[in-house]
């Protein structure tokens, strides 16, 4: 019996759940990520907003001037990880195997679940149905034997869509296709490929594998089997996280140094803050960057206590990056922070410490309000940025 996983996928997530709470958001462009006088990304874009070319990672400033009409909505997570769990409560309705990609997605591995409902495409049309009903969200759904086919199936019929893709038909759905559109495809690669006349998903299938191990390496190698529909990955239910990461992607290479330290106090304030929502300390800093040629280089410090206190975290993250940039000066197109060593709450008490402690009561206190009137209603500038 061939395998029937979904991809579902709930359509500009944050913006939908902001239209909840205000109506007079609805058939408007709308941008969540906060205030374009600042330096930040966009979360979320509504479709009223993305045939601007309006897309998420994208710098607020420049989706500014792409549509001034734009309504701009600070970031509240507390907000979208209620929904997300009753999201993922819902899909537990339907089958016990799923795997969260995210607050807003999920695999779901329907295989054998179907018979109440008579199908696979019924058992989706419900789960549409039962998603609409109880978070008054819209999901997108794309079902295939694999993930990368289910997955490119949902980006496809988006919004509030629903795309089977039969077994068997897997190469000849992804065929004619942009490859850009092939998950694992990233610009660089895109870029390359273009260069080697490779325009859609099928002329990259055709290519022969060596010539892929020599251009791309193993990774490319694992993304040329999905160009041709196969993909062995199992649908799997996550354990508990052992390390937290965020990263941004620069509209432009830069080395400028005041946006690349600003830029990386707003991961590091990122990070730490979810540490701290899940009652966790971190003993281990990692800062990763990609720089022009998109090579990655990454460099990793442990702390001297483990720590959820985002000027801590900050601090080592610094220091990397100068290390970073002593070595390398190219300019910077990706940078990164992940947070590693997680333990519980509970940490030895140091008497003489009494500026951590000072900065662990001033993140909660910004925490609290930031939970009550968005991401971006405070913020904690830290020195160097």
């Amino acid at each position: 019996m061939a395998r029937c996983i979904f991809h579902i996928d709930l359509d500009a997530f944050f913006v939908s759940v902001e239209r909840l709470l205000d109506p007079e958001l609805k058939g408007k462009p709308v941008i969540v990520g906060g205030d374009p006088e600042r330096h930040g990304v966009v979360a979320s874009a509504s479709y009223e907003a993305r045939p601007f070319g309006i897309h998420a990672g994208m710098p607020l400033s420049r989706a500014r001037r792409l549509c001034p009409r734009a309504i701009f909505i600070q970031t509240h997570l507390p907000r979208y990880r209620d929904a997300s769990v009753k999201f993922m409560g819902v899909l537990a309705n339907f089958s016990p195997c799923i795997e969260p990609m995210g607050l807003d997605e999920a695999y779901l591995d329907a295989t054998g679940c179907e018979e109440p409902y008579g199908s696979f495409h019924r058992m989706a049309v419900a789960i549409k149905g039962r998603i609409h009903q109880e978070l008054k969200l819209t999901a997108s759904v794309g079902i295939a034997t694999c993930k990368v086919v289910a997955k490119v199936a949902s980006d496809l019929c988006k919004p509030d869509g629903l795309l089977e893709v039969a077994p068997g038909d897997e190469s000849q759905f992804l065929r004619l296709l942009p490859v850009a559109k092939l998950p694992g495809v990233g610009t660089k690669m895109e870029q390359v490929l273009g260069g080697m006349g490779v325009i859609t998903i099928g002329d990259f299938a055709s290519l022969p594998s060596s010539v892929i191990k020599r251009r791309f390496g193993k990774g490319g190698e694992v993304v040329h089997r999905y160009a041709s529909g196969i993909d062995d990955r199992r649908v799997e239910a996550p354990g508990e996280s052992k390390s937290i990461s965020k990263q941004t992607t620069f509209a432009r290479d830069t080395l400028e140094r005041y946006f690349l330290e600003t830029s990386l106090h707003r991961l590091c304030e990122q990070v730490s803050a979810e540490l701290r929502y899940r009652g966790k300390r971190a003993g281990c800093v990692t800062l990763k960057v990609r720089d022009a040629d998109f090579e990655t280089i990454s460099h990793q410090a442990t702390l001297k206590e483990v720590s959820n206190v985002s000027q801590v975290i900050f601090t080592a993250a610094l220091q990397l990056l100068n290390r970073a940039l002593a070595q390398r000066r190219k300019p910077i197109r990706l940078i990164g922070v992940r947070v590693s060593g997680l333990s519980g709450e509970g940490r030895q008490l140091n008497m003489f410490d009494s500026r951590t402690e000072r900065l662990e009561r001033l993140d909660k206190a910004i925490d609290q309000i930031r939970e009550k009137y968005g991401t971006e209603s405070i913020r904690n500038v830290g020195s160097g940025a």
